[in-house]
């Protein structure tokens, strides 16, 4: 889906804390109401799952882009179960989350719908490179010497205005 960004929101990325552009590195990405819910329903849909085994999921397919918390996704669980589209039963000491018939229906009707927000892989992201580049700026932040953060200020400064170069020339075209 072109210009579509898959619930990633806009700006900042999964390296802690919260705020907005402009406050730093600790930016965190918020899904859209209703995102967790969809994508729960459909990783529902290949087989039962425990809470942190969709967290791995949803982060991997998105790479390291969206990455579910727990107080996020267990809330949404106990939502969907209290709506009749998933039970819980507990193995090996773990709460496993399975469909309804309700539920099932429900996520079949997601793909049926075709929504854009189905699916991570079927648009080429930046995550993975995204969280490395986020990764390695945090480094220099930590231990950087005044003139690699200088350095790296004036080069984030540089891509940021080519990003919005290049986007300029996409829309022009």
């Amino acid at each position: 889906m072109p210009g579509h960004n898959y619930g990633f929101g806009h700006g900042g990325c999964n390296c802690g804390g919260h705020g907005g552009m402009g406050r730093g590195m600790g930016m965190r990405r918020r899904n859209p109401r209703g995102r967790l819910r969809q994508e729960i329903l459909r990783l529902l849909l290949d087989g039962p799952k425990h809470g942190y085994e969709m967290m791995q999921i949803i982060s991997e397919r998105s790479g390291g882009v969206w990455q579910p918390s727990p107080g996020s996704i267990y809330p949404t669980l106990s939502m969907l179960e209290d709506a009749g589209l998933v039970t819980v039963a507990e193995s090996g000491g773990k709460k496993v989350y399975s469909l309804t018939a309700a539920g099932e229906q429900s996520a079949r009707s997601l793909d049926a719908e075709g929504e854009e927000t189905a699916g991570f892989d079927e648009r080429p992201g930046l995550g993975s490179e995204i969280s490395a580049t986020f990764q390695a700026l945090r480094q220099v932040q930590m231990v950087g010497t005044a003139d690699q953060l200088n350095k790296s200020r004036e080069m984030l400064t540089e891509l940021r205005r080519g990003l919005y170069r290049l986007l300029a020339e996409d829309s022009e075209a």
